[in-house]
């Protein structure tokens, strides 16, 4: 879930032009969406190879940037089969019911670091604004894009009263190549 949410994060960091928004291309093959948390002390870390997005961006023209990412939830991978199991349960990402998690922006600001997407975050049927923080390079016609979100679990229904060696939250990590469209 916190995977997915990377992924539509990620996708919205990849993108910039010059005179108008620009639209970015995904290059799945170098990109990268994970998810990190802690259980019973100690790390795991899920990979989303299923995702795509719509991403309109220039840093010239924030006022029409725009993102819309979905990342398959049944994509999700740990090495560990009792994790990966626990993933794609019904407590966990659920993706019989709920196929997809969806990051829609609702803007794109400039920081003092670099860029924030802020929108809507919606796993399990549960939506929550998310502020996504992310640095991007652009070169030749290549956008890549940098940017990690701490989700709260709980807030997206992730996880039951037997996840309670699980830590609460999950932090998304996104390595985003794109190309110019």
């Amino acid at each position: 879930m916190i995977r997915a949410s990377i992924a539509a994060l990620a996708l919205a960091l990849t993108a910039t032009s010059s005179l108008s928004a620009q639209e970015w291309v995904i290059d799945s093959e170098a990109s990268e969406v994970i998810a990190e948390t802690r259980s019973f002390g100690q790390a795991v870390t899920a990979e989303f190879s299923e995702y795509s997005a719509e991403i309109s961006f220039d840093p010239d023209d924030l006022e029409n940037a725009s993102i819309s990412a979905r990342v398959s939830t049944g994509s999700g991978t740990v090495a560990n089969r009792e994790y990966q199991s626990a993933l794609v349960s019904r407590d966990g990402l659920n993706p019989d019911e709920h196929a997809e998690a969806v990051f829609v922006s609702d803007e794109v600001v400039a920081t003092g670091e670099g860029y924030e997407a802020r929108g809507t975050l919606t796993i399990k049927g549960e939506s929550r604004d998310a502020v996504l923080p992310f640095t991007v390079e652009i070169s030749d016609g290549r956008a890549v894009a940098q940017g990690s979100l701490e989700i709260v679990r709980a807030d997206f229904g992730v996880g039951s009263s037997s996840w309670a060696e699980v830590a609460p939250s999950v932090t998304v990590r996104l390595h985003i190549e794109a190309d110019a469209g």
